[in-house]
């Protein structure tokens, strides 16, 4: 099992109802057109975890946890790995319910996208001084 702990922060243009991705980026800005994108400058990055990250996440029996809190709101999304995930983007961070693959791709068959989230949620992220603190658990399943 590894985790790697970051931070995000809310954005005045959350909206969070997307239906099939959530999007945790390192843009400073956010567009009313962004609807899966629930955090902003990210101090974390795909490309840059370490290669143990990548190879857990290249497993389709790799379970993996992003955990956010936000105020007094916790969420959980759970996905898994796929053989496609390269972890190659440097701005951007997709939890996918479908199997699309891409440099994005943070995982694959998530139960949660942006708009399974609750409102209140959501609501805590509209603001910008809302910390994100987010951490993700990469494990492997027997």
């Amino acid at each position: 099992m590894r985790k790697v702990r970051f931070q995000a922060f809310g954005h005045e243009n959350v909206i969070g109802e997307h239906p099939t991705t959530l999007e945790i980026t390192t843009e400073s800005s956010l567009t009313k057109q962004g609807t899966c994108i629930i955090g902003v400058k990210a101090n974390q990055t795909l490309d840059a975890l370490d290669d143990v990250h990548r190879s857990l996440a290249s497993k389709e029996t790799t379970r993996i946890i992003l955990k956010m809190t936000a105020g007094n709101f916790e969420e959980i999304v759970t996905g898994w790995g796929s053989s496609g995930l390269t972890y190659s983007n440097s701005t951007s961070m997709v939890a996918r319910k479908s199997s699309f693959e891409c440099g994005r791709t943070l995982m694959v068959r998530a139960d949660k996208a942006a708009s399974d989230l609750p409102r209140s949620f959501i609501e805590q992220l509209k603001n910008p001084d809302t910390v994100l603190d987010c951490e993700l658990t990469f494990f492997t399943e027997a």
